[in-house]
């Protein structure tokens, strides 16, 4: 208790108030200017391409961007829409799956200092460093050439999938980490088994750092141009099944503004993408409170 109430009094301070005492100190001082020097360039940035893009694209939304049907004369971007909402899910239920539950055998019964976890570490680290573009080839040779599944939506989202799974794992494995040893240790001191342990005690309290990972997920997969032009095609109208080519939102900004020919609709796309990135970001943080009250 005596820890908790000094975390609340250290909070209470204000920046000021620390920053004369980080004074005392040259380094700590320096230090302390560098993080508000960083936080306040990192808001301006966001900031500044938040406010161009609404300037840019707001004053070009118009009814027939939201046809439901895509011509060469409305650009409607309703068919990328239902696209990208399509690979997401898609991608979400190949990649959150195979991650978390990695995540929990190298967490929770891999041995300590198994040369498979370590193993799988370094590829996931790898992985994560690997350029969407090499992603996007990777697909067009498995997926689209040998597997015969061609430029679909069931390719993009499987190499999506790829892509997203090694933050799904390190977020997960981070989360999973972060749960108090006592909470394991108490449950089975209460009888409970390692599965029962693992599903009810410690993943319910590590759902907030998943979700985390989840969330960064979904803003990879809705930005994405590169790999999905290899895989997922540039077709403007709504796929009518998994093996059909679709454009996703991104690409659709990025096939816009390449011809050049609709570049006041490309900015009103990115309007729209922003709008979507901002209230998949608000839902997923509701549901992670949620978890977290619970």
């Amino acid at each position: 208790m005596k820890e908790i109430d000094s975390i609340k009094a250290i909070n209470k301070v204000s920046f000021g108030q620390r920053l004369k005492a980080y004074k005392r100190s040259k380094l700590s001082f320096l230090l302390a200017v560098l993080v508000l020097l960083s936080a306040i360039i990192t808001i301006g940035v966001l900031g500044y391409l938040i406010f161009y893009i609404l300037i840019k694209g707001v004053p070009n939304l118009s009814p027939d961007l939201f046809s439901l049907t895509y011509t060469s004369e409305n650009v409607s971007m309703v068919p990328a829409i239902i696209n990208t909402l399509m690979m997401t899910v898609l991608a979400l239920l190949i990649a959150v799956p195979l991650g978390i539950f990695s995540a929990i055998y190298m967490v929770e019964y891999a041995k300590k200092g198994n040369k498979l976890v370590g193993a799988i570490s370094v590829t996931t680290e790898t992985l994560a460093g690997i350029p969407s573009i090499v992603y996007g080839l990777f697909g067009m040779l498995f997926f689209v050439t040998y597997l015969h599944w061609k430029y679909s939506i069931l390719a993009g989202a499987f190499t999506l999938s790829i892509m997203i799974l090694p933050s799904i794992m390190r977020t997960t494995q981070e989360a999973l980490l972060s749960v108090p040893d006592s909470y394991r240790e108490g449950s089975y001191g209460l009888g409970a088994g390692k599965l029962r342990t693992v599903f009810r005690i410690v993943l319910p309290s590590a759902i907030p750092g998943i979700l985390a990972g989840v969330i960064l997920a979904i803003g990879r997969i809705v930005g994405e141009t590169a790999a999905l032009i290899f895989t997922a095609g540039t077709v403007p109208d709504i796929a009518k099944n998994l093996m059909s080519s679709g454009r996703t939102l991104a690409v659709h900004m990025y096939v816009l503004s390449g011809e050049g020919l609709h570049t006041d609709q490309a900015y009103a796309t990115a309007v729209v993408l922003l709008v979507v990135v901002i209230i998949i970001n608000g839902l997923s943080t509701l549901i992670a409170k949620k978890f977290t009250k619970a």
